[in-house]
């Protein structure tokens, strides 16, 4: 920085010299002292300690520089309120920083910090403070002293944890922790009234906080996570909710009181393991956005879930006058409904065409509940999490009508030739089993679009799924599948999303890279060097482009 800028308070312009007139324009001896200094986007390395010649500073601005450190006499500039110092190569802040009592804004973003001075807490009349594309691995506890921070963003650091004493700030309405490693949020975090968007996508969180005293919370983002549970707790309170991503989850149901988030304008619920929607989630009066895709959802055909938001509102809404024929009746909204008390729930069969019987440890399913269906068309099918060691027999019976068979979580160990008849079968589930193989005959499930073979015993991908040209998904993941044949793949013309997650899989063929219909491929997980974790990161688009640029 040339010395007459940080002189030029003191020296006596150039004009002066030449223009002694007192009618002058530029009236000389009526200038002020600087109070905005802009060297952003310059080659500087260091600043001078002749900063403090410029105290009237109220804006100092040195973004995008190559400045690895800072001078201490800035804390003297007393009336500093505006700090950009982002986008630069800074190791460290001076503790002289945390004298500049009127500062309002402290722009520190992509830099190299590691850590922070304890003293930060005095900065109490900070309202935006940005550390985001750092290497911060804590923060100092005295960050609970900031009460007029608006808004907070930690991005892209290295936090494992927040202090529960960030609670303490009051006015805090943003507050984004996008792609550290917290692996929970502390709980006082749902004391913070003020609160109206919390970002906390791309980390390490099983569950989501409860947020009893937020009800000014407007946006909550947590895509990106391994939450398995949403529960009624973490919902209900959030009466001011309009966003709720949750993305990239695993998360298996979703709770009848989302319902009561009534502002809700975005929900994002895409690539989880959610097999069923409440259909109350029609009723969200404000709700623009709803995103279902990549989840197993049975209840809802895929056609449907592209006809967009409007059509699936109003076909969850006509789905609701289905449960309140018998409001006695727990309806089925999530994929393990305890069965009623009586052994056969006649209701169930009758108006919502479901014979279940799940979680009841069964060795074999009781004759009544087939006899119990008598001439009604049963659609769908759970016996689910028992302990059945072969495709029930009778389920021969209802081949005329059944669409949807879940037989998961149980002891299968090979499939029966009455489930290759079930000429109507549209998903079929028997994830957690025992299976080895498949037969041929499966060919026959000419309408099969969905089926889950995952957490089972295969070494092979079952080569009769190569023959079942409607499937549209394949969920193989937890096996020990070893290879897979792309050229047969891609006569799966309607194949969109393809779980191999955990498996055996020592390459990936790049013709897989030819599969363009593949909208979901999960290869995570399996013993390959290439395409790596960083290609792997990027999504399935940018993983098929990889394999088709290695096709000798």
């Amino acid at each position: 920085v040339p010395q007459h800028v940080w002189r030029i308070n003191l020296d006596t312009p150039e004009e002066a010299h030449q223009n002694l007139s007192f009618g002058a324009a530029d009236r000389w001896w009526e200038q002020t002292d600087l109070t905005k200094l802009i060297i952003a986007s310059n080659k500087l390395q260091c600043l001078s300690e002749d900063v403090k010649l410029l105290p009237a500073l109220t804006v100092l601005d040195v973004h995008d520089n190559q400045l690895t450190s800072l001078p201490s006499a800035l804390g003297q500039l007393e009336n500093l309120q505006k700090l950009d110092v982002s986008h630069n190569k800074l190791k460290s802040i001076p503790e002289e920083l945390m004298q500049l009592s009127h500062l309002k804004s402290l722009l520190l973003h992509h830099n190299e910090l590691s850590c922070l001075p304890d003293g930060f807490g005095q900065l109490v009349n900070l309202e935006e403070l940005d550390l985001s594309n750092n290497h911060l691995a804590d923060i100092p506890t005295s960050f609970a002293l900031l009460i007029n921070l608006v808004r907070l963003n930690l991005a892209c650091n290295q936090l494992k944890n927040l202090p529960a004493d960030i609670s303490a700030m009051k006015s805090l309405r943003q507050l984004d922790c996008t792609k550290n490693y917290l692996e929970t949020v502390p709980s006082k975090l749902a004391t913070m009234a003020s609160l109206e968007q919390l970002y906390l996508r791309k980390n390490k969180l099983r569950s989501l906080p409860e947020f009893p005293s937020c009800k000014l919370l407007k946006e909550l983002h947590a895509g990106e996570n391994q939450i398995e549970m949403l529960n009624a707790e973490n919902l209900k309170h959030l009466n001011s909710l309009s966003v709720l991503e949750l993305r990239d989850n695993k998360i298996k149901s979703v709770p009848d009181e989302i319902a009561l988030l009534q502002k809700l304008e975005r929900l994002d619920l895409a690539n989880n393991d959610i097999s069923r929607l409440p259909y109350t989630l029609g009723n969200l009066p404000q709700l623009k956005f709803l995103a279902l895709e990549g989840n197993p959802l049975r209840t809802i055909r895929r056609d449907l879930l592209q006809k967009g938001t409007q059509e699936l509102l109003k076909y969850l809404r006509s789905k609701i006058q289905d449960d309140v024929t018998n409001p006695n009746e727990e309806p089925p909204v999530t994929a393990m409904t305890l069965p009623s008390e009586s052994r056969v729930n006649m209701h169930a069969i009758t108006s919502l065409k479901l014979l279940e019987y799940s979680e009841k440890q069964a060795a074999v399913i009781p004759d009544e509940m087939f006899n119990a269906v008598g001439s009604n068309p049963v659609a769908t099918v759970n016996f689910s999490k028992n302990q059945l060691n072969e495709v029930p027999p009778r389920i021969v019976e209802l081949k005329d009508s059944l669409c949807d068979v879940n037989l998961g979580f149980n002891k299968i160990s090979s499939i029966s030739l009455e489930l290759c008849v079930l000429h109507k079968l549209t998903h079929l589930d028997i994830r957690n089993n025992y299976l080895t193989s498949l037969p041929e005959e499966m060919e026959a499930l000419t309408r099969l679009q969905v089926i889950n073979l995952s957490f089972n015993r295969f070494k092979v991908f079952p080569s009769v799924l190569y023959r079942i040209l409607t499937l549209e998904t394949v969920l193989l993941s937890n096996n020990q599948v070893g290879s897979i044949d792309p050229l047969q793949l891609k006569k799966m013309d309607r194949l969109g999303t393809l779980d191999l997650q955990n498996n055996d899989l020592l390459q990936v063929p790049p013709e897989l890279g030819n599969c363009e219909t593949l909208r979901t491929l999960l290869l995570e997980g399996n013993p390959f060097r290439t395409p790596r974790a960083a290609v792997l990161a990027k999504g399935t688009a940018a993983v098929l482009e990889y394999l088709r640029s290695r096709i000798p």
